[in-house]
Protein backbone atom coordinates (compact mmCIF):
# COMPACT_ATOMS: atom_id res chain seq x y z
CA UNK A 1 0.00 0.00 0.00
CA UNK A 2 2.77 2.41 -0.25
CA UNK A 3 1.04 4.86 -3.09
CA UNK A 4 1.19 8.34 -2.74
CA UNK A 5 -2.22 9.59 -1.68
CA UNK A 6 -2.67 12.08 -4.48
CA UNK A 7 -2.20 8.77 -6.84
CA UNK A 8 -5.22 6.98 -5.13
CA UNK A 9 -7.57 9.94 -4.59
CA UNK A 10 -6.77 9.93 -9.19
CA UNK A 11 -7.33 6.33 -9.15
CA UNK A 12 -10.13 5.93 -7.09
CA UNK A 13 -12.16 9.18 -7.69
CA UNK A 14 -12.29 10.81 -4.91
CA UNK A 15 -11.32 14.29 -5.83
CA UNK A 16 -14.66 13.94 -7.54
CA UNK A 17 -16.65 13.79 -4.06
CA UNK A 18 -18.21 16.90 -3.35
CA UNK A 19 -17.90 17.23 0.44
CA UNK A 20 -20.53 19.52 2.22
CA UNK A 21 -21.15 19.87 5.88
CA UNK A 22 -24.89 19.67 6.83
CA UNK A 23 -26.27 21.05 9.96
CA UNK A 24 -29.24 20.56 11.39
CA UNK A 25 -31.12 22.77 14.35
CA UNK A 26 -32.66 21.22 17.03
CA UNK A 27 -35.88 21.47 17.33
CA UNK A 28 -37.76 20.60 20.19
CA UNK A 29 -41.43 21.54 19.63
CA UNK A 30 -43.55 18.79 21.15
CA UNK A 31 -45.41 18.42 17.63
CA UNK A 32 -43.08 15.53 15.87
CA UNK A 33 -44.15 16.10 12.23
CA UNK A 34 -42.43 19.70 12.89
CA UNK A 35 -39.90 18.27 14.67
CA UNK A 36 -36.36 18.59 12.25
CA UNK A 37 -34.14 16.97 14.33
CA UNK A 38 -36.88 13.66 14.72
CA UNK A 39 -38.06 14.15 11.16
CA UNK A 40 -34.26 13.87 9.45
CA UNK A 41 -33.71 10.04 11.15
CA UNK A 42 -33.16 7.61 8.71
CA UNK A 43 -35.24 6.04 11.47
CA UNK A 44 -38.71 7.42 10.11
CA UNK A 45 -38.64 5.50 7.30
CA UNK A 46 -38.72 1.93 9.61
CA UNK A 47 -42.39 1.81 9.59
CA UNK A 48 -44.80 -0.29 8.11
CA UNK A 49 -47.66 2.02 7.11
CA UNK A 50 -44.82 4.51 5.76
CA UNK A 51 -42.57 2.16 3.73
CA UNK A 52 -46.40 0.10 2.67
CA UNK A 53 -47.58 3.65 1.89
CA UNK A 54 -44.20 4.09 -0.24
CA UNK A 55 -43.90 1.20 -2.20
CA UNK A 56 -47.82 1.70 -3.42
CA UNK A 57 -46.90 4.35 -4.84
CA UNK A 58 -44.11 3.61 -7.21
CA UNK A 59 -45.32 1.40 -10.15
CA UNK A 60 -41.41 1.04 -11.20
CA UNK A 61 -41.35 -1.65 -7.93
CA UNK A 62 -44.04 -3.79 -9.37
CA UNK A 63 -42.13 -3.51 -12.76
CA UNK A 64 -38.92 -4.79 -11.07
CA UNK A 65 -40.66 -7.79 -9.48
CA UNK A 66 -42.32 -9.22 -12.45
CA UNK A 67 -38.73 -9.26 -13.80
CA UNK A 68 -37.74 -12.06 -11.71
CA UNK A 69 -41.54 -13.53 -11.35
CA UNK A 70 -42.57 -12.91 -7.76
CA UNK A 71 -45.55 -11.19 -6.05
CA UNK A 72 -45.36 -7.95 -4.48
CA UNK A 73 -45.84 -9.46 -0.92
CA UNK A 74 -44.18 -7.10 2.00
CA UNK A 75 -42.20 -8.98 4.24
CA UNK A 76 -41.85 -6.92 7.45
CA UNK A 77 -40.87 -9.96 9.61
CA UNK A 78 -37.75 -10.77 8.56
CA UNK A 79 -37.06 -6.34 7.68
CA UNK A 80 -37.32 -5.48 11.35
CA UNK A 81 -34.57 -7.49 13.11
CA UNK A 82 -32.78 -6.87 9.72
CA UNK A 83 -32.41 -3.13 10.77
CA UNK A 84 -32.28 -3.70 14.21
CA UNK A 85 -29.00 -5.46 13.85
CA UNK A 86 -27.27 -5.80 10.16
CA UNK A 87 -28.07 -2.20 9.24
CA UNK A 88 -27.84 -0.42 12.83
CA UNK A 89 -24.32 -2.95 12.58
CA UNK A 90 -22.72 -1.36 9.03
CA UNK A 91 -23.97 2.25 10.44
CA UNK A 92 -21.75 1.35 13.21
CA UNK A 93 -18.76 0.19 11.11
CA UNK A 94 -19.14 2.99 8.86
CA UNK A 95 -18.46 5.43 11.40
CA UNK A 96 -15.71 3.81 12.60
CA UNK A 97 -14.25 3.39 9.32
CA UNK A 98 -14.83 7.24 8.98
CA UNK A 99 -13.00 8.07 12.34
CA UNK A 100 -10.28 5.92 11.32
CA UNK A 101 -9.81 7.87 7.78
CA UNK A 102 -6.32 9.52 7.40
CA UNK A 103 -7.13 13.53 7.68
CA UNK A 104 -6.59 14.34 4.19
CA UNK A 105 -9.65 11.44 3.12
CA UNK A 106 -11.75 12.45 6.08
CA UNK A 107 -12.55 15.51 4.79
CA UNK A 108 -13.99 13.79 1.67
CA UNK A 109 -16.65 12.14 3.46
CA UNK A 110 -20.65 13.28 3.27
CA UNK A 111 -21.06 11.80 6.83
CA UNK A 112 -25.02 11.82 6.95
CA UNK A 113 -25.64 10.73 3.62
CA UNK A 114 -23.71 7.73 4.54
CA UNK A 115 -24.75 6.88 7.99
CA UNK A 116 -28.06 7.35 6.86
CA UNK A 117 -27.27 5.09 3.42
CA UNK A 118 -25.60 2.61 5.76
CA UNK A 119 -28.79 1.87 8.15
CA UNK A 120 -31.51 1.94 4.63
CA UNK A 121 -29.14 0.08 2.15
CA UNK A 122 -30.97 -3.36 2.94
CA UNK A 123 -34.61 -1.60 3.12
CA UNK A 124 -35.58 -3.23 -0.36
CA UNK A 125 -35.58 -6.55 1.38
CA UNK A 126 -39.04 -6.29 2.75
CA UNK A 127 -39.90 -7.18 -1.05
CA UNK A 128 -37.49 -10.30 -1.10
CA UNK A 129 -39.73 -13.40 -0.12
CA UNK A 130 -38.72 -15.29 3.15
CA UNK A 131 -37.57 -18.41 1.94
CA UNK A 132 -35.00 -16.98 -0.05
CA UNK A 133 -33.76 -14.55 2.77
CA UNK A 134 -33.68 -17.21 5.08
CA UNK A 135 -32.75 -20.49 2.81
CA UNK A 136 -30.34 -22.76 4.50
CA UNK A 137 -27.90 -23.23 1.63
CA UNK A 138 -27.01 -21.55 -1.69
CA UNK A 139 -28.97 -20.09 -3.74
CA UNK A 140 -29.70 -21.16 -7.08
CA UNK A 141 -29.67 -18.61 -10.37
CA UNK A 142 -32.85 -17.67 -9.91
CA UNK A 143 -32.82 -16.62 -6.51
CA UNK A 144 -29.89 -15.01 -6.51
CA UNK A 145 -31.33 -12.99 -9.71
CA UNK A 146 -34.04 -12.12 -6.58
CA UNK A 147 -31.69 -11.22 -4.33
CA UNK A 148 -29.73 -9.16 -6.09
CA UNK A 149 -32.88 -6.47 -6.50
CA UNK A 150 -32.66 -5.74 -3.34
CA UNK A 151 -30.31 -3.28 -3.56
CA UNK A 152 -32.57 -1.18 -6.59
CA UNK A 153 -35.87 -2.03 -4.87
CA UNK A 154 -34.21 -0.05 -1.91
CA UNK A 155 -33.48 2.98 -4.15
CA UNK A 156 -37.45 2.71 -5.00
CA UNK A 157 -39.31 1.99 -2.34
CA UNK A 158 -37.22 5.52 -1.03
CA UNK A 159 -36.64 7.52 -4.30
CA UNK A 160 -39.81 9.94 -3.90
CA UNK A 161 -39.08 10.83 -0.27
CA UNK A 162 -37.12 13.69 0.97
CA UNK A 163 -33.85 11.87 0.72
CA UNK A 164 -30.84 13.34 -1.13
CA UNK A 165 -29.54 12.39 -3.99
CA UNK A 166 -26.32 10.99 -2.41
CA UNK A 167 -28.24 9.03 -0.61
CA UNK A 168 -30.12 7.57 -2.47
CA UNK A 169 -27.72 6.66 -5.15
CA UNK A 170 -25.45 5.48 -2.23
CA UNK A 171 -28.42 2.60 -1.61
CA UNK A 172 -28.66 2.14 -5.44
CA UNK A 173 -25.04 1.14 -5.53
CA UNK A 174 -23.89 -0.51 -2.55
CA UNK A 175 -23.20 -3.51 -3.97
CA UNK A 176 -20.79 -2.64 -6.96
CA UNK A 177 -17.14 -1.76 -7.00
CA UNK A 178 -14.20 0.15 -8.49
CA UNK A 179 -14.45 -2.01 -11.07
CA UNK A 180 -17.85 -2.12 -12.20
CA UNK A 181 -18.38 -5.64 -11.46
CA UNK A 182 -20.82 -5.72 -9.00
CA UNK A 183 -25.11 -5.05 -9.37
CA UNK A 184 -27.13 -3.31 -10.45
CA UNK A 185 -25.85 -2.76 -13.90
CA UNK A 186 -24.18 1.00 -13.85
CA UNK A 187 -22.19 2.83 -17.07
CA UNK A 188 -18.81 3.32 -17.88
CA UNK A 189 -18.68 6.65 -16.14
CA UNK A 190 -20.04 5.35 -13.09
CA UNK A 191 -16.98 6.26 -10.33
CA UNK A 192 -17.53 4.61 -7.16
CA UNK A 193 -16.33 7.10 -4.64
CA UNK A 194 -15.23 7.13 -1.10
CA UNK A 195 -18.49 7.12 0.58
CA UNK A 196 -19.35 3.98 -1.57
CA UNK A 197 -16.63 1.97 -0.97
CA UNK A 198 -17.03 3.12 2.68
CA UNK A 199 -20.44 1.95 2.50
CA UNK A 200 -19.22 -1.36 1.08
CA UNK A 201 -16.83 -2.57 2.97
CA UNK A 202 -19.34 -2.54 5.97
CA UNK A 203 -22.02 -3.98 4.52
CA UNK A 204 -19.51 -6.76 3.38
CA UNK A 205 -17.63 -6.78 6.87
CA UNK A 206 -20.49 -6.75 8.79
CA UNK A 207 -22.26 -9.92 6.82
CA UNK A 208 -19.15 -12.07 6.96
CA UNK A 209 -19.05 -11.68 10.55
CA UNK A 210 -22.61 -12.23 11.39
CA UNK A 211 -24.55 -15.62 11.80
CA UNK A 212 -26.59 -16.10 8.51
CA UNK A 213 -29.04 -18.94 8.31
CA UNK A 214 -26.98 -20.42 5.20
CA UNK A 215 -23.22 -20.25 7.46
CA UNK A 216 -21.47 -19.78 10.60
CA UNK A 217 -20.05 -16.34 11.27
CA UNK A 218 -16.39 -15.49 10.20
CA UNK A 219 -13.36 -13.98 12.89
CA UNK A 220 -12.57 -10.91 12.27
CA UNK A 221 -9.16 -11.91 10.92
CA UNK A 222 -11.25 -14.30 7.97
CA UNK A 223 -13.88 -11.35 7.18
CA UNK A 224 -10.50 -8.87 6.88
CA UNK A 225 -8.73 -11.55 5.09
CA UNK A 226 -11.28 -12.19 2.28
CA UNK A 227 -12.07 -8.23 1.69
CA UNK A 228 -8.09 -7.80 1.43
CA UNK A 229 -8.84 -10.08 -1.85
CA UNK A 230 -11.33 -7.29 -3.27
CA UNK A 231 -8.52 -4.93 -2.40
CA UNK A 232 -5.70 -6.41 -4.31
CA UNK A 233 -8.06 -6.94 -6.63
CA UNK A 234 -8.55 -2.78 -7.34
CA UNK A 235 -12.68 -3.21 -6.46
CA UNK A 236 -11.74 -1.37 -2.85
CA UNK A 237 -9.74 1.53 -1.53
CA UNK A 238 -6.74 0.50 0.53
CA UNK A 239 -6.72 3.47 2.49
CA UNK A 240 -10.63 2.43 3.12
CA UNK A 241 -8.66 -1.27 3.80
CA UNK A 242 -6.66 0.34 6.50
CA UNK A 243 -8.81 2.24 7.78
CA UNK A 244 -11.20 -0.50 8.55
CA UNK A 245 -8.64 -2.86 10.01
CA UNK A 246 -8.10 -0.13 12.87
CA UNK A 247 -11.42 0.34 13.61
CA UNK A 248 -11.54 -3.83 14.04
CA UNK A 249 -8.20 -3.72 15.88
CA UNK A 250 -9.13 -1.46 18.26
CA UNK A 251 -13.15 -3.05 18.51
CA UNK A 252 -12.05 -6.43 18.51
CA UNK A 253 -8.81 -6.52 20.66
CA UNK A 254 -6.76 -7.89 17.61
CA UNK A 255 -3.66 -6.77 15.62
CA UNK A 256 -4.08 -7.98 12.12
CA UNK A 257 -1.52 -6.75 9.67
CA UNK A 258 -1.75 -7.64 5.96
CA UNK A 259 0.67 -6.92 3.57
Amino acid sequence: MGLEINSLLRTYGVNSVEHKRQTTPVNFRHNASEDRFESNLPERFANEAVITKLVNSNPKINAILKEVSIEPVLNFEDLKPLLNNHCNDVRNISSGIIQNLPFSLRNFVDEKALLDASYLHDIGKVLIPSEILNKQGKLNEAETKIMHKHSELSYEILKNTNLDKKTLNLIRNHHQNAKKSGYPFVTQDFMADLNLQILSMADKYSALTEKRPYKEAFTPQQALTIIYADVKDGKLHPFVFKALTNYVNKTSNINLQLT
